[in-house]
């Protein structure tokens, strides 16, 4: 859990100096984007634990 809440926090400040730059943000700004960067995840590890 400690990894999880890491990378939050981590996440969260690029989003806020990307931000305040006015950048573009580098992780897709959509809910779909994020979604298939979630389904990407998924797969893996089912697919890993299927067939491994």
């Amino acid at each position: 859990m400690k990894e999880v809440l890491l990378s939050f926090a981590t996440g969260f400040v690029v989003g806020i100096i990307f931000s305040a730059f006015k950048l573009p943000i580098p992780a897709p700004p959509t809910l779909a984007g994020i979604m298939g960067i979630v389904g990407i995840f998924v797969g893996y590890l089912l697919w890993n634990s299927i067939f491994r």
